[in-house]
């Protein structure tokens, strides 16, 4: 019987802790994606170091059955002096079942775990696209997604107060 009892009170333990939020990657595809090759088109040579320009922007859409479609927008820009070199734009999305994660935690989590998962896979485009436009594969440097949430924050909270 000692068992028994046992066993009810480690079930009812686990029943009332906090479940751990969960995520799981539905899908994940290429929402849209261009590159320009401007340096063929004008003829500059291919033997430049252009400077490289990365811009990040995430977004996050409710679907549906507690979905969530998280993309993350990269632009991708390469300049010899005045003269641009190649123009990469890619929208990477991810379709998320996310479960056990609070209404005030749910943003945060959209907008930094999310898109770690899909990173990779970007950053792999990014390389491959690069490289099949004729230039050196281009390796984006990893990206602090928390960093990238708290100047959002920031930014929105000095653009509110500028208002006030």
């Amino acid at each position: 019987m000692a068992n028994k009892e046992n066993g009810a009170a480690d079930a009812a333990a686990a029943a009332a802790q906090p479940k751990m939020p969960t995520v799981r990657v539905v899908n994940q595809y290429i929402r849209d994606l261009s590159f320009e090759n401007i340096a063929a088109q004008k003829g500059i040579g291919a033997n430049v170091q252009p400077e490289i320009n990365v811009q990040v922007n995430l977004d996050a859409k409710k679907g549906s059955d507690g979905q969530y479609e998280v993309i993350q927008k990269l632009t991708v820009s390469a300049k010899a002096g005045e003269q641009m070199v190649f123009l990469l734009e890619i929208d990477y999305a991810g379709l998320f079942k996310i479960e056990n994660v609070s209404d005030e935690q749910l943003h945060p989590f959209l907008m930094i775990e999310c898109p770690r998962l899909t990173f990779p896979f970007v950053r792999r485009i990014v390389r491959d696209i690069t490289a099949d436009g004729g230039f050196p594969p281009l390796n984006v440097d990893s990206i602090d997604f928390i960093a990238l949430y708290r100047n959002e924050l920031a930014r929105r909270a000095a653009e509110t107060a500028t208002k006030n």
